[in-house]
Formats: structure tokens, sequence, C-alpha cells
């Protein structure tokens, strides 16, 4: 890609992918991709992106790896990926599902869900369905787009979330299908990254230093900086704030527990600490996101 300008492609440009229905709020659902009008510019896409291709063929890159799809293949596209050279036949066909990570963190219920699906799509971004799976993607894409279209339903968006999280639990089966079948050797990078947000997912509740995992997994806080970024293109830093920040949504709105109990056990050293770190990166203080 030397020589070329990436372009950042954010989800409100994608209602524009061919007959979509969207939420506002961050979801966008299209069936009609292939006559799309994508730029030939490689693209840093600024959303998550799963599709189930039903008919034709296309070809791609991810951050310079070629891809293909056919029918009957699941692909994932992670945020801020580059996708380069996309190319589709005239008769190219897929049920797309767009969200950006805001959307899709208000419904996931842990931190897990979001590593496993984002670390599946990374090492796995084509994979063949089988027969059951294709029919049980079609019937979640087909009833969510009908909810999504019901905008007199008073709980409308609360259904289409509901039925995502439904959706990513049912084809979570895939992806525990895939890894079990797996023989692909992983890359030196590949094992560090894994073992860094294994690593994380039981400690960044407690502890948010860098160099205190890099210590852990007996490398120097450079190099892991260095692979995590080459491999998710995203710093250690910004990972583990994704994961406190997430903690911090799930325990405002789905637990009973006070802001003090709260910064008791995600380890702040005071609830002014707190306000500030999730103001910062959220937008709001944390009562005010307890509100609604």
């Amino acid at each position: 890609m030397v020589n070329k300008n990436i372009i950042d492609t954010t989800l409100e440009q994608a209602r524009e992918w061919g007959n979509a229905q969207y939420l506002k709020e961050g979801l966008v659902l299209t069936n009609q991709i292939a006559h799309a009008s994508i730029s030939k510019e490689p693209q840093r896409l600024n959303f998550i992106l799963m599709a189930l291709c039903h008919k034709g063929k296309a070809t791609y890159s991810i951050d310079t790896r070629e891809q293909t799809v056919l029918p009957g293949d699941l692909f994932f596209i992670s945020e801020r990926h580059i996708v380069d050279n996309f190319d589709a036949s005239e008769d190219f066909d897929c049920q797309c599902i767009m969200l950006s990570t805001q959307f899709y963190h208000g419904f996931v219920q842990n931190v897990k869900n979001v590593s496993s699906l984002l670390l599946f799509s990374m090492n796995n971004p084509v994979v063949s369905l089988t027969n059951q799976e294709i029919q049980t993607y079609g019937n979640f894409f087909t009833l969510i787009r009908e909810k999504i279209a019901d905008e007199n339903h008073h709980y409308r968006k609360e259904v289409v979330q509901a039925l995502l999280l439904a959706m990513f639990y049912d084809m979570s089966g895939v992806i525990y299908r895939v890894e079990q079948s797996s023989a692909k050797k992983q890359s030196r990078s590949d094992v560090i990254f894994a073992r860094f947000i294994a690593l994380l997912q039981e400690n960044f509740r407690k502890e948010r230093r860098v160099g205190w995992y890099a210590c852990q997994l007996e490398i120097t806080a450079k190099y892991l900086s260095e692979v995590v970024k080459n491999v998710s293109k995203r710093t250690p830093n910004e990972w583990i704030d994704s994961y406190v920040v997430l903690e911090l949504r799930v325990l405002l709105k789905n637990s009973p527990k006070s802001i003090k109990e709260i910064t008791e056990e995600l380890n702040f050293p005071n609830q002014s600490f707190l306000g500030k770190y999730f103001k910062e990166h959220v937008g709001v203080s944390p009562s005010e996101y307890r509100k609604g």
C-alpha cells in the first residue's frame, strides 16, 4: 500500500452501501454491498463488520493479507484494520452487519465476549460455515432487519441489542468449532499477543501498567508494545483502557454497586480519579452514564 492514501471509513458512510437499514445509535445492515460505492483506496474501517456470502465471489486484503470470500463463507473485519483492493463479482450477495464499537459494548455482557470475537476475527478473517450455521445466521439477520424496520416499537433498540447478543452467543459455536479443528501454526507475535490478552482479562481490574504485563511475559515493555501494535493495530494502553472502560460500563449499567464500591473493585485511588478517567474516555460522568 505504498504511495496510497488511507481513507478512514465511518459507519455513517456505510449507511450508503446499498439498501441499508440502520439504527442511528450505531448499527447498519445491508444485503447489497456489491453495488456499494466503496473506494478503491485503502480504507481503515471505524467499525466492526461481519457478513455471510450467499452468492458470487469477493477478494480483498486486510492489512496486506489477501482474502477470498465464496458462498457459505462468513467474513470478519475488526475496527481499525485496513481493507484494500476490494473487488466483488456482479452477483456477489451477502448479508452484512456493521456496528460501532460503542454500540457493541452497549449489549455485551463481559470483557471476554469482546476479546473472543476480536481475537478470532484477526486469526480467522474468513470462515466456511456449515449448512446449519448458514441458516442460523440468516434467521437472525432477517429478524434483526424486521425489528429495525419497526420504528413504532418503543423498545426497538433494546430488542435489536438482545437479538444481536443472542446471535453472538449462537455464532460463538462457530468460533469454538474452528478453534478446535484448526491446526494453523501461530507466529511468535500471535502467541505473545494472545498471552497478553489472556493476562489482561485476568488482571485488568488491579493492574494497568504495560511494564507489569511485559514482565509477566518475560519481554521488554518496548517489545510488547511493538508486537501488540503490529498484530492488533492498537497499543497495549489502548487495550488496557478498553477493558477497564467496558467493565465500568457493565458495572454501572448492570450492577447495584455504588460508585465507591466500583472504585475499590477496579483499584482506582479514589472516586474523583475514576470520574475523570471515565469522563475522558466516555464523555460523561459515571453518575450521568448510570442514569442513562
